[in-house]
């Protein structure tokens, strides 16, 4: 089992990138679209918010986690075919929130940008 069983099951594949980004892929299947043919957003909100975590958990120390807080993501253009990748850098990070923000392309184009923001934290013990 990986890191992230959901994004394997969405198909999502990472790419190594710099400390403090993530870059993704994901080649389209018919289970990526909507029944208007087009890609669902939320395959694509996935991207951003999978990329996010993906960019912030490597410049956490041992024992922290993250988990979202909130994501906007704004559509510019539809998605019919071929292949999508997401683009995540950390914008900021104090010791408690961190600020995220994601660009999701397909065809050499921009499709969506997505901003968020994340909460570091040691999770309690049991």
């Amino acid at each position: 089992m990986s890191f992230n069983p959901f994004s394997d099951q969405v198909g999502l594949e990472f790419i190594p990138a710099n400390p403090g980004e993530s870059l993704c892929k994901l080649r389209l299947t018919e289970a990526h679209f909507n029944p208007h043919k087009v890609v669902h957003g939320g395959v694509l909100f996935t991207m951003a918010d999978t990329g996010m975590g993906s960019a912030l958990y490597p410049t956490l120390p041992d024992g922290q986690i993250c988990a979202t807080i909130e994501i906007k993501i704004n559509y510019f253009r539809p998605v019919l075919e071929g292949e999508v990748t997401c683009h995540s850098r950390i914008v900021n990070r104090g010791r408690s929130i961190a600020n995220i923000e994601s660009e999701i392309q397909a065809g050499g184009k921009l499709v969506a940008k997505a901003n968020g923001s994340f909460a570091i934290y040691t999770p309690p013990t049991a």
